[in-house]
């Protein structure tokens, strides 16, 4: 999949996109390495400012160095934390908050998948606490600053296997039943519902929230959980970058996107009500004031 300013027959488009994007914030969950890094190293070379993000420190600095190197970009900061806890959650919030005044993009796009039913420091399923709690509650602290954004785009990453996800409240972290897959799909439909009722709460604004299914990409995570092998992290990037960079897409919200295309999610995530009910459960677990 090309990249927009990778292609020579492109060159006006090329230009264009830096010109639009050279100002920009940008903040990527989970960008040390996989598909996160590497749409922190495209859009670096946009030529915005990009904010790494990833638990460990040493890898962390190590990725920023290498962004700043390959794209001659010297705007690569780093934030740490670990997202399993709210704490920490809300200590990353605060430090963006405090040295931005303003965030243009927010791509949610760290995630987790345990093979078996772990707790996070809250005592939260862990895949639920990283892949939908985190973000909802990440979005959520930095609204002020997108808002700031003439323009903001949240872009969260879930997956195809959204579609083999239900939403049982009485089993929402596996407290009755767990297997690794049916959490780990769970949370990615609670990304696309998390999505489509944000974005519904932004109408009227200037803040835009889409989501996406990236692909079958050989990452850590395809590795751990499916022992797969996939696609090149470029490929998984692709539509990340074109969410975050695309004036086709610039008006658009609540719409899930495959392959640099909207295509339609499963019929579970246009459910208002599933959407009103989970958003509110939600904001109840993280402590979120209503």
């Amino acid at each position: 999949m090309d990249c927009p300013w990778c292609n020579p027959s492109t060159t006006d488009r090329v230009q264009t996109i830096r010109r639009t994007m050279k100002n920009n914030v940008i903040l990527i969950t989970g960008s040390t390495d996989g598909i996160g890094r590497q749409a922190a190293l495209e859009l670096a070379a946009t030529g915005a400012t990009i904010v790494v993000h990833g638990r460990d420190h040493d890898r962390g600095r190590k990725t920023v160095d290498e962004i700043r190197t390959a794209t001659g970009n010297q705007n690569v900061e780093l934030v740490i934390a670990d997202l399993s806890s709210l704490r920490q959650v809300r200590e990353m919030a605060g430090k963006i908050l405090r040295s931005y005044n303003r965030l243009d993009v927010l791509v949610n796009n760290a995630g987790v998948f345990m093979k078996t039913r772990q707790l996070s420091a809250d005592g939260f399923e862990l895949t639920f606490a990283v892949n939908h709690l985190a973000p909802f509650l990440l979005t959520n602290l930095l609204l002020v600053l997108l808002r700031k954004s003439s323009a903001a785009r949240v872009i969260t990453v879930s997956s195809v296997a959204h579609m083999r996800g239900t939403v049982d409240f009485e089993n929402l972290q596996g407290e009755k039943a767990f297997g690794g897959y049916n959490a780990y799909a769970r949370s990615k439909l609670a990304n696309v519902l998390f999505t489509y009722e944000l974005a519904r709460r932004l109408e009227g604004t200037t803040v835009t929230a889409n989501c996406l299914h990236p692909g079958v990409i050989a990452t850590k995570l395809l590795r751990t959980g499916f022992s797969m092998s996939g696609a090149h992290p470029a490929d998984g990037a692709a539509t990340i970058v074109y969410l975050a960079t695309s004036p086709a897409v610039g008006s658009m919200s609540g719409r899930y996107f495959e392959n640099m295309r909207e295509v339609s999610s499963s019929p579970t995530t246009h459910n208002k009500d599933l959407q009103h009910k989970l958003w509110e459960i939600s904001e109840r677990l993280t402590a979120l004031p209503q």
